[in-house]
């Protein structure tokens, strides 16, 4: 079907005042929930290493549980948010920024100056360097500057010589999630205590509160606590990019990243369609809108808001609360020696070894998804044309720019992972409050009425809108010293 065609219907189509208009096309069938499992995993991924880890166990240690009540909060509305921008990528196989960019042409460069400003600090593999230390002994000697560049340029090769990225991305998450959901399982029942258990209750429920002026808990520090809970920033932009790779909905239709050397490439721009709103394409959407939202809620919400209580219960089984003063890593390390003389030696070690693979699975789904938003926005609004610059060949790329440039900011001294952390999922917080936005107009106006927002989840990004709004503002007014 053409689109027009589609307009002599009258069927809403997509603004092409700044992109090409786009053509009619049939949605796919829907498959099983089990097929797409996993489209949700790299996301997932990413969460455990930044918020689960670091953040909301350091926030525990400090006060407990009363904001315990945010960080379930914060995943909810992350959940609402992905869901939306799988919307909009379901129905056109566009990821959400193009979706933008259809309105404002300067959001496509814009997403990409957020993203890099987010990203470029390598504060996940610094963290994933320091609990590697931790584990073999090294203490303060540690080479972690060293240790973290060979980390980056593994990561390096392995996203520019898989022969399709996200399948190998996916596999290599997936195993690492594994690996981390085994350490959580067994450090229940082995190391957690009952009186943990209940102040999670107590203070979680019956005690909630704001901790805005407690020493050590800076507005950096919680809006991004907040932005993290979840995956924060611009990595939930890219559940479109990866649920596309997946192949769900119009997603079959786009072009993959592939590796140059080892690949097939495609050079067009992921450039969209739009469904036509019959009866057999919209039994089709209900089939898909009800796998990805299953798929999304049990991979991303499910197992996020239970790694994070439980490792945030492990903090507070295991540290005095309020007397672990140090923003860096000290933390971690206070909290392994003390798991490996109150459950054993190797309980410890193993505490370091799964917050090791947590740290380096986040930072090879950032530098992934990074690269993935860039080459998918620069294909569109700049090389579009190009027959040689495919988005496979501007992600490969863009993957070792930003290995050199993190590679960099270590070297001239800048390797403290709290402080790069807090920096990343600060700026995190200010793009999720631009983007709630964004959405709630997107999947308002671009779709027909048949695939559009309901009042229900528009209200939840009102909410997040105006959440992430309020903390934005909180943070420039504390930089400012008001």
């Amino acid at each position: 079907m053409t689109e027009s065609s589609g307009a002599q219907r009258g069927q809403t189509t997509l603004p092409s005042k700044y992109l090409p208009p786009v053509e009619f096309r049939d949605l796919p069938e829907p498959v099983p929930l089990w097929r797409v499992t996993g489209a949700s995993v790299i996301i997932l991924a990413t969460a455990i290493g930044s918020g689960e880890v670091i953040l909301w166990p350091y926030i525990t240690a400090q006060i407990g549980f009363v904001f315990m009540w945010a960080a379930v909060a914060g995943f909810g509305i992350q959940f609402f948010l992905n869901m939306e921008i799988e919307r909009y990528t379901l129905a056109t196989g566009e990821s959400a920024i193009t979706g933008f960019t259809r309105y404002w042409k300067p959001w496509w460069w814009l997403f990409i100056v957020f993203a890099l400003l987010q990203n470029f600090w390598p504060g996940w593999a610094t963290g994933a360097s320091t609990t590697v230390s931790f584990a073999l002994g090294l203490g303060e000697d540690a080479p972690v500057v060293p240790i973290t560049i060979a980390a980056l340029v593994a990561i390096g090769i392995t996203l520019t010589l898989s022969p399709v990225v996200y399948q190998w991305v996916e596999k290599i998450q997936g195993v690492l999630v594994a690996l981390i959901m085994l350490f959580v399982i067994v450090a229940i029942p082995v190391a957690t205590t009952g009186d943990a258990w209940s102040a999670l209750f107590t203070q979680g429920v019956g005690d909630i509160g704001f901790p805005i002026g407690y020493e050590g808990l800076s507005v950096a520090v919680l809006l991004g606590a907040l932005a993290f809970a979840g995956a924060g920033g611009a990595n939930n932009l890219v559940q479109s990019n990866y649920i596309r790779d997946k192949r769900m909905g119009m997603g079959q239709r786009m072009p993959r990243i592939v590796s140059p050397i080892t690949g097939h490439e495609e050079a067009r721009p992921s450039l969209g369609y739009m469904v036509p709103t019959d009866d057999e394409n919209m039994r089709r959407w209900r089939g898909w809108w009800r796998v990805a939202n299953w798929e999304q809620f049990i991979t991303f919400f499910v197992i996020g808001v239970l790694s994070l209580i439980i490792l945030s219960v492990l903090a507070y089984s295991t540290l005095p609360v309020g007397q672990v003063q140090q923003e860096d890593l000290a933390f971690l390390l206070l909290e392994g020696q003390v798991l490996q003389g109150s459950v054993a030696p190797w309980f410890g070690t193993a505490f370091w070894a799964a917050a090791t693979v947590a740290l380096f699975s986040t930072n090879l789904g950032i530098i992934d998804y990074t690269c993935r938003l860039i080459a998918d926005q620069l294909k569109i609004n700049a090389l579009s044309d190009s027959q040689f610059w495919s988005e496979s060949k501007i992600y490969a790329a863009f993957v070792w720019l930003m290995i050199i440039v993190g590679s960099l900011i270590l070297i001239v001294g800048v390797d403290q992972p709290f402080v790069l952390v807090v920096i990343s999922s600060s700026i995190a917080g200010v793009q999720m409050f631009i983007y709630s936005g964004l959405l709630m107009m997107l999947n308002r106006k671009a779709l027909p009425k048949e695939l559009k927002i309901g009042w229900t989840r528009l209200a939840v990004l009102a909410v997040s809108f105006l959440f992430f709004g309020f903390l934005s503002v909180l943070l420039v007014m504390d930089e400012l010293g008001l």
